[in-house]
């Protein structure tokens, strides 16, 4: 999620990455008790989702053994014409439907896997295709999980944006710290020279203090500048959503005085608002997720045009899982798109679980679609695959059934030969088995997606 800064005496959670200075912590709980324990007990007590989907064809195929057996006897006992019986016992439609079903089936999950997505069972196929809900995470779903710059603004009137981008570049160039390379990325790619650094000192937390062309220049933090006697009231005051914004600030001072500020925030992924435009034609509802602050989190969802009631801050691994359960009380059949550890619990509780093949190794195991090209438009190709599946799993047990009960009904009623009766059956049995190959057609998935994000995405793999 976002940068912060730890002093003695604050919380913090495991797993907590230190990118600056050490750390020292002292264990309040442990085993059982721990974060880490809560959202293991948690996915244990996820719900256990059928799987209707593998076991469809099978079952049908039982339930038509006896009626079959049994029309077939009545048959033999009325008109003493055997090959009549043969002609109803070899007109068995369940044998077509059990053979065409996993066809179709493992077709689209090779398909789907061509394509970039894994697809983990047929129950993901028949969920998939039901979703009206998609739940995102942000940090690292909908947004890159690292700082990039938004803004250079420029605070001296007799200063100008490259000149404030200039110093912060040439200041944070030495830095490894995330938004620091972030500036010095950002300065690059406007082809801003980068003037060298004669001596720096960074301060944790704060940021860091340069010597540039005899001038000393500062690069960080308010509490930095204001450590070295610089106000920053008359800034918030010309320009209050400094302090009261919704990303972060890194200010830039030189020869005493405040030259600018440089905004930068987790960043969205480029396919994240398309993605989501694609999901609303197909008439999602669209919800966001994160343990980030509600002004983070609405500015973000405000990007991705996703309503305020659409939109959970601060909400933890537990309370992820709560928001999806409570959808799925509501009646909504849910995916959650997740990649992270504390995303785990939500995965678990969904309908279908999503996430990345870049993800975590406990989120991807969670997950039972994993878009292994870390790209969101693979989504779009999983959900228009498994669409495209059942609408050809019903095709297939139309071309299985309808025939074969029409000779059935002749069968039972006039009369028909066994190589008829074989014909008519084994033939739909092989068109359905081919017409349940369609998904590994080059392009075909492709019919099911509105044009525009099928332009964007085949110019994005060009």
């Amino acid at each position: 999620s976002m940068l912060t800064v730890r002093e003695h005496g604050q919380r913090v959670f495991a797993s907590t990455l230190v990118r600056d200075g050490q750390l020292t912590v002292r264990a309040e709980q442990v085993g059982s008790e721990t974060r880490a324990a809560q959202i293991i007990r948690i996915m244990q007590d996820a719900p256990v989702h059928d799987t209707r989907i593998e076991n469809y064809a099978a079952k049908v195929a039982d339930r038509a053994v006896l009626p079959t057996l049994l029309l077939a006897g009545v048959v033999l006992a009325l008109t003493r014409d055997t090959s009549r019986a043969a002609s109803i016992l070899i007109t068995d439609f369940a044998t077509g439907v059990r053979v065409s079903v996993p066809t179709t089936i493992l077709a689209a999950m090779t398909a789907a896997t061509r394509r970039g997505v894994l697809i983990r069972s047929g129950r993901a196929v028949e969920q998939l295709s039901k979703i009206d809900t998609i739940v995102f995470d942000k940090t690292g779903t909908v947004t890159r999980g690292q700082p990039a710059v938004t803004q250079v603004l420029c605070l001296n009137p007799a200063s100008n944006e490259a000149e404030v981008l200039a110093l912060a570049a040439a200041a944070d160039q030495h830095l490894t710290h995330p938004a620091a390379e972030a500036v010095v990325r950002y300065a690059k790619e406007r082809e801003v020279t980068i003037i060298a650094c004669e001596e720096w000192q960074y301060r944790i937390g704060l940021g860091v203090r340069a010597q540039i062309d005899g001038h000393t220049v500062l690069v960080g933090s308010g509490r930095l500048l204001r450590g070295e006697g610089i106000s920053l009231d008359e800034v918030h005051e010309r320009h209050g959503f400094l302090r009261e914004g919704n990303q972060s600030v890194m200010y830039v001072a030189s020869g005493g005085a405040v030259q600018g500020a440089i905004l930068y925030a987790d960043s969205l992924r480029p396919e994240s608002r398309e993605v989501i435009e694609a999901l609303r034609a197909f008439g999602m509802e669209i919800h966001l997720l994160t343990g980030d602050n509600h002004r983070i989190a609405s500015a973000v969802a405000h990007q991705l045009g996703i309503s305020a009631t659409g939109t959970h801050a601060e909400a933890f691994p537990e309370q992820k899982a709560a928001v999806v359960s409570a959808l799925r009380a509501k009646g909504r059949k849910v995916a959650f798109v997740g990649d992270g550890i504390n995303d785990s619990p939500a995965l678990a509780y969904a309908d279908v679980s999503v996430s990345f093949g870049g993800g975590s190794d406990v989120a991807r195991e969670a997950a039972e679609v994993v878009l292994m090209e870390n790209d969101l438009r693979g989504l779009l190709t999983a959900i228009t695959t498994a669409r495209q599946t059942m609408h050809l799993i019903r095709q297939n047990i139309g071309i299985v059934v309808a025939p074969n009960l029409a000779a059935l009904l002749v069968a039972v009623l006039f009369k028909l030969g066994p190589i008829t009766a074989t014909v008519i059956n084994h033939g739909s049995m092989v068109i359905a088995g081919l017409n349940g190959l369609r998904p590994l057609l080059k392009g075909d998935v492709n019919s099911w997606i509105p044009t525009a994000v099928i332009d964007k995405n085949e110019k994005g793999t060009m």
